[in-house]
């Protein structure tokens, strides 16, 4: 007589189940809360404010000292993208060279090898010019000044300063070339450095060029599979247009060189014209600057030693860079980076004030890189959706 009195209507299945279960919601639903004890519940605790700010200062701080150890290791860094850079752009030379049987090793050590003649050439080429350029402009300074005498502004200044005297005694004494080079030590010291900076770019081209399938290989296994294939494809375009770009600045520097040994030649300046063309030739190679820079230690030169000379110079550099400009550069490098000529300017400027020739030199590259990426991955993203 048990199971009847549970339930209601003799049923004891269907009635003791449902009031058992709301019976267990009622006794759920009237238990207290448990006691707060001061322990966080677990996978909550990082939402308190002290974790979170410790967590962000802690953080902050770690960047910062992280930043502070790149930039420490700059000049380091600089000199492996330097490296790289060159890698990449003699790539195309030592590929040429397979294709016409010459074997890896082989072909590197060659193109290593004129790379290193390229800069002795040019070392030993503009050493003697500005050596004899810097005597024979402290021979001729007390000449100058005293043509300057007879300016009647100047005749004022002397009579009231001395000035004159006092200059071409500072000029004549050997002062000014101490300062401008920082004086034995300071040369020697910016000598050493250089060649110190040369011998590890050196180093890490050929190291590059010697194993720069295995670099390209290791950086694209860094992508995930699914998109190797295409970072893969990006990446040799990118190198691609780098090694192109290295090839049309050499012809542009080629260009620029030759014109001016000619040019040299013909106003009489052959005494110093293989020399001065070279030392042209290899600043036409950095963006903006570089022409203009050429330009004017050829003018410097051709005012020391003739005034007509040095005005058939400036004209000639003027007229030069606007052909170089409107029709060589823009041809050449057509083929090789698709940027347009405001980006270029762009790219140069802010390379240049960021790291100076350096940044001046990998501007454009790299501008032409990004650009690349932002029309194949980001614009083709944007016109899927």
């Amino acid at each position: 007589m048990a199971a009847p009195e549970a339930g209601s209507g003799g049923q004891p299945g269907g009635p003791v189940v449902r009031r058992t279960s709301a019976a267990k919601a009622t006794a759920t639903a009237e238990q207290p809360p448990p006691p707060v004890t001061g322990r966080v519940a677990r996978g909550t605790w990082s939402r308190g404010p002290f974790v979170t700010g410790f967590l962000l200062a802690a953080g902050g701080l770690l960047a910062w000292w992280f930043g502070g150890l790149i930039i420490q290791a700059s000049s380091v860094l600089i000199l492996v993208v330097v490296a790289l850079f060159i890698a990449f752009g003699l790539s195309p030379v030592v590929q040429w060279l397979m294709r016409h049987g010459v074997r890896h090793s082989i072909a590197v050590l060659l193109v290593a090898l004129a790379f290193v003649a390229a800069l002795a050439v040019f070392v030993l080429a503009i050493a003697p010019v500005v050596a004899d350029q810097l005597s024979t402009l402290t021979k001729n300074a007390p000449g100058y000044f005293d043509q300057l005498q007879h300016n009647h502004q100047i005749e004022k200044l002397d009579a009231k300063y001395d000035i004159i005297d006092k200059a071409k005694k500072y000029v004549t004494s050997g002062d000014l070339t101490q300062q401008v080079f920082g004086g034995v030590l300071g040369v020697g010291l910016a000598i050493l450095g250089f060649v110190a900076n040369t011998f590890i770019v050196l180093v890490l081209t050929l190291y590059f060029m010697s194993s720069l399938d295995t670099v390209k290989g290791n950086l694209y296994r860094l992508a995930p599979a699914s998109r190797r294939e295409t970072v893969a494809d990006l990446g040799d375009r990118i190198l691609a247009g780098i090694g192109g770009y290295v090839s049309g600045a050499f012809i542009v520097a080629l260009c620029a060189g030759l014109s001016t040994l000619v040019f040299l030649l013909i106003v009489g300046l052959g005494k110093y014209a293989v020399a001065l063309a070279l030392v042209v030739s290899i600043l036409d190679v950095i963006p903006m600057i570089g022409a203009t820079l050429g330009a004017v230690i050829v003018s410097a030169i051709g005012l020391a030693t003739d005034l007509k000379v040095g005005i058939a110079c400036i004209i000639f550099y003027i007229v030069y860079q606007q052909v170089e400009n409107y029709l060589i550069y823009p041809r050449v490098m057509s083929r090789s980076v698709d940027i347009s000529g405001a980006m270029t300017v762009i790219a140069a400027l802010i390379g240049a004030s960021l790291l100076g020739v350096v940044g001046a030199l990998l501007a454009i590259p790299t501008a032409a890189a990004i650009m690349l990426l932002v029309r194949e991955v980001f614009v083709r993203r944007q016109d899927a959706l």
